[in-house]
């Protein structure tokens, strides 16, 4: 095996021992609240200081340590998310729990934005797309089956045993890392470098895609359970293994969106949006029959993830100088993205239009295409070869997911 597959291996991992940590909690929530005496509202709040860590901690943490040497800076920021891991695990009351929660989301999107430098810089460039795409498949297998594997674990034991197992997982990460990790110093001037890069129109745009992009997406998968239940009519059993297909088929678009983004990463973008803006647009007729309902999950699993291939990669490109916060930034983006779309079909819900999320879905991922239309042009004068290219600002260095 070359050495190039065993970084992306070790990077693969680790972004599954962190991806896992996201969403664990939330199918625990019941346990969490009878043990540590509040309500199940209030431990659903640990999710929410997880995202907003997340967004907000992880740029921070990006600029103060944008001149650490990217492997120790690796290391230590996976540290970060064992502590925090152990810190949950152990907490003692509900104000413990969200410090540790807090202190694992600081990690969670400079320790993913770092993968996806690295693995962007040990291949070559016509390969990058694919090197990221084998990255983030670690987060969707984690949502595949870390998620309901420590739900399932936790059920059977108690809510702290995941967070314990993944506390040794995480340690294990680090160690993998540590041996298979080439040393390499930081990849920008420092702070200045990194807030410069990112300031420019192209990466703006591109993060602006990601944010009102895929926010079409949890706007329909946040309530695609009670939508297959009560729409079209599926047993809560048929919704299960519906949505391990659905986990499936994202991890198919994932690698596929990755190999299409090393030949044309702009055209692939604007192809999965359109995809999915079609798609979205049809989903409230399609589930009112069980054969269309079920193409339709499937087709919009290989669609949800096909977009941070292309998004992370074309930032790769335009932050080429100092790409790391961008990156950073972007994954904060995709939390944006869902908290907003499940805002926007929270309110259809509630408005007693559940079948119609997907309305409001395909207008979100139809914006998402006219940003990226307007921020990528089709042609690029500067593309080598006269080629098509991502990117075509004149402020562009001579660059999802999740």
């Amino acid at each position: 095996m070359r050495k190039s597959s065993v970084i992306l291996t070790a990077l693969c991992v680790s972004v599954f021992v962190v991806g896992t940590s996201e969403y664990l909690v939330a199918g625990l929530l019941p346990q969490v609240a009878e043990d540590l005496g509040v309500s199940v509202g209030a431990a659903g709040q640990t999710v929410t200081a997880y995202g907003l860590g997340v967004v907000v901690g992880g740029p921070v943490v990006t600029l103060l340590t944008a001149r650490m040497p990217r492997k120790g800076l690796a290391l230590s920021l996976m540290l970060l998310f064992a502590v925090g891991s152990a810190v949950s695990a152990f907490a003692g009351s509900y104000e413990v729990l969200l410090i540790g929660r807090v202190l694992s989301s600081f990690s969670h999107a400079a320790f993913f934005a770092l993968a996806l430098v690295v693995a962007g810089k040990v291949v070559p460039e016509e390969k990058a797309g694919r090197a990221i795409a084998a990255v983030v498949s670690g987060l969707t297998v984690a949502t595949l089956l870390g998620v309901p594997l420590g739900a399932l674990l936790g059920e059977r034991t108690d809510w702290r045993t995941p967070f314990v197992v993944l506390t040794v997982l995480t340690l294990l990460g680090t160690a993998l890392l540590a041996a298979v990790l080439p040393r390499q110093a930081a990849e920008s001037a420092g702070a200045r470098a990194e807030i410069r890069v990112m300031a420019q129109r192209p990466v703006l745009l591109a993060i602006a895609t990601t944010a009102v992009g895929f926010a079409g997406v949890a706007t329909v998968f946040t309530y695609i359970a009670p939508l297959l239940t009560e729409v079209t009519g599926f047993a809560a059993f048929v919704v299960s293994v519906l949505l391990l297909a659905y986990g499936a088929g994202s991890f198919l678009g994932n690698l596929i969106a990755g190999r299409l983004t090393d030949r044309a990463p702009a055209a692939t973008l604007r192809g999965v949006f359109a995809a999915l803006a079609l798609l979205l647009a049809c989903t409230p007729f399609a589930v009112t029959w069980k054969p269309t309902a079920v193409l339709a999950v499937l087709l919009l699993g290989l669609l949800a993830t096909a977009t941070i291939a292309p998004l992370q990669g074309l930032i790769l490109r335009h932050a080429r100088e100092a790409p790391t916060l961008a990156v950073s930034v972007n994954v904060g983006a995709f939390q944006l993205a869902t908290a907003m779309g499940s805002a926007v079909g929270g309110v259809i819900v509630a408005a007693g239009a559940l079948r119609w999320t997907g309305l409001a879905g395909a207008v979100l991922s139809a914006l998402g295409l006219a940003v990226s239309v307007y921020a990528l042009p089709r042609k690029s004068k500067s593309a080598k070869g006269g080629a098509p290219e991502a990117g075509t600002a004149a402020t562009s260095p001579a660059p999802t997911t999740v």
